[in-house]
């Protein structure tokens, strides 16, 4: 696929000022709203929306709205991105280098907060989500989901408290929790401890960059871990990944709402996600989804969509 003449001089008209130009680098690296783009180029906001409209606008990058927040990123793929990765390439500029330094500084903030968020709320994980949903039907959707096994390897990333590993490990042979919180991964030592599951192992990891060995697992788990990441797709990636021929990876998340105040008060970056995001995802990710299973509250609230994915059976012979 390539770009009109016409699209290719729109598209680097949009990218042809310095500021742009820097902000392209930026969203790069990974998907930013407008705040934090003001305050990594030390500009106004309405300034650097003017922006990022002009470059939206001759779908130089892609603009999505979140609740009250707007975030930006560039495609993940397509001519218009070989476009802008091109320009890049070409620029030797002071300004981006120290921008992405302010980049890490931003990103340092968020990791603070949220490991701040989670030795706070460690204790009460468990209880918190229930606040917002029925776990117990959302546990058996689970099961369901999953399959019987047996399974040889499970692979749970962002394990929190353990339940995943709780829930599903006796049907595993091993099984692997991931996360960044050594105060989660603790909790989580000693919920697995207190089921016998003797063969879990729990690991610091991160779920963008987990170090495991690909296609490993049969089935990989992602509970209620992507609203908060700034690139939800790439943990999808990273998570298709590890998954073998015939094997499964299985997510958990909010459908899109409203509730703001999650976003303030218990970190969440995102507000949700749409079926056609997370599929599409899975699709680029080379896995087959399957249809989603919406778990409606019993009461105001939020809804829990589990979204699955294959890997093909005739890989293996490949592999």
């Amino acid at each position: 696929m390539s770009l009109s003449a016409d699209h290719a001089v729109e598209a680097l008209r949009a990218a042809g000022e310095p500021t742009r130009l820097r902000i392209l680098a930026l969203l790069a690296s990974e998907e930013l709203s407008v705040m934090e783009l003001s305050r990594i180029l030390d500009q106004s906001q309405p300034r650097v929306s003017r922006h990022l409209k002009l470059m939206a606008d001759a779908h130089l990058i892609e603009r999505f709205p979140d609740g009250a927040w707007v975030f930006y990123r560039l495609p993940a793929y397509g001519p218009v991105r070989r476009l802008a990765d091109t320009v890049l390439d070409l620029l030797d500029n002071a300004d981006a280098e120290r921008d992405l330094q302010r980049l890490e500084d931003v990103r340092r903030e968020r990791e603070i907060e949220a490991e701040t968020y989670f030795e706070r709320v460690a204790p009460q994980w468990d209880r918190i989500r229930s606040l917002y949903v029925s776990e117990s039907a959302v546990e058996a959707a689970i099961e369901r989901a999953a399959g019987p096994g047996p399974f040889e390897r499970l692979v749970d990333l962002g394990t929190g408290s353990g339940r995943m590993l709780t829930l599903l490990g006796r049907r595993a042979r091993t099984s692997i929790g991931l996360d960044l919180s050594q105060q989660m991964l603790n909790l989580a030592r000693t919920n697995v401890a207190r089921c016998g599951l003797d063969g879990a192992e729990l690991r610091h990891g991160d779920i963008f960059a987990t170090r495991l060995p690909g296609q490993c697992a049969d089935l990989v788990v992602v509970h209620q871990v992507l609203h908060y990441l700034t690139d939800p797709a790439a943990a999808i990636a990273e998570a298709a990944r590890l998954v073998m021929p015939g094997g499964r990876l299985l997510i958990v998340d909010f459908a899109p709402h409203t509730i703001e105040a999650l976003r303030r008060e218990h970190q969440h970056r995102r507000l949700g996600f749409a079926d056609s995001e997370v599929r599409g995802w899975l699709s680029d990710a080379g896995l087959k989804p399957a249809a989603p299973i919406a778990l409606p509250p019993d009461r105001e609230g939020l809804t829990v969509t589990i979204w699955t994915a294959e890997r093909a059976q005739q890989g293996r012979s490949a592999a």
